[in-house]
């Protein structure tokens, strides 16, 4: 493929994760990626393609610090042993400051503790990279039934970046599959029952077997607010 020539919508959707990173990569003029990794599967599944073109791609994680104790091991394993670019982005208080003087806010106002602990974080993380790599999918969500593998995203500062999901419309029997094949281990929490993993707090086994995310916030909500803060620039 010419990675310069541009792509109608339809073939950008119609292309495989590996040309997708190489066809992204190509078309954005100083591309500058990231890629933002809760280490769940299928973020680990979109890190083995994208080190392929770019082995020292930031990764962007969101510590809270009330991510689960195996979560935590599992990132500094997969760190050492794929030599990461680990960029853990941290909120403007501790756990210890936020609790001090906000409470349990995880608890009264979950929104709002995301809106602390994850999103303004990642705000300021992004503003260096014009593309930014993410592990969503379709399936996982009625909020991500309308993906694109490829939008132009502005951020409430006005920071334009394109926002690439190469797996958009692969579903979890295709990403476990491919781990498998890989060999990519797996963070052990999936053992446990978990099928969507955030903060410790927030996340319980779902109970619902159509709804991988049932289990996040008790049910209440569908986002942390990290893909919905930003605007699609159409």
């Amino acid at each position: 493929m010419n990675a310069l020539a541009m792509l109608a919508a339809e073939e950008v959707e119609a292309l495989s994760p590996d040309v997708l990173v190489e066809y992204i990569l190509g078309i954005t003029p100083d591309a500058r990626p990231c890629f933002t990794c809760s280490f769940q599967t299928e973020d680990m599944v979109v890190l083995d393609f994208v080190r392929r073109a770019v082995p020292n791609v930031p990764v962007i994680f969101l510590e809270t610090g009330y991510h689960f104790a195996e979560t935590y091991a599992y990132r500094d394993r997969m760190v050492a042993e794929w030599n990461l670019n680990l960029i853990n982005a941290t909120a403007a208080q501790t756990r210890a400051e936020h609790e001090a003087e906000r409470g349990l806010l995880h608890i009264v106002n979950p929104t709002e503790c995301c809106n602390l602990r994850k999103v303004a974080p990642l705000m300021q993380s992004l503003e260096p990279y014009n593309v930014w790599f993410t592990g969503l999918r379709r399936e996982q969500s009625p909020t991500r039934a309308n993906l694109k593998k490829i939008e132009d995203h502005r951020t409430p500062n006005g920071h334009e970046l394109k926002k690439v999901s190469i797996l958009a419309d692969w579903n979890w029997a295709r990403v476990t599959e491919y781990a498998r094949r890989r060999a990519i281990p797996e963070l052990p929490l999936y053992a446990q029952g978990y099928t969507s993993i955030g903060c410790e707090p927030c996340t319980a086994i779902s109970m619902d077997p159509t709804n991988a995310r049932a289990g996040r916030w008790g049910g209440k909500k569908l986002e942390c607010g990290i893909h919905t803060f930003s605007e699609k620039a159409e």
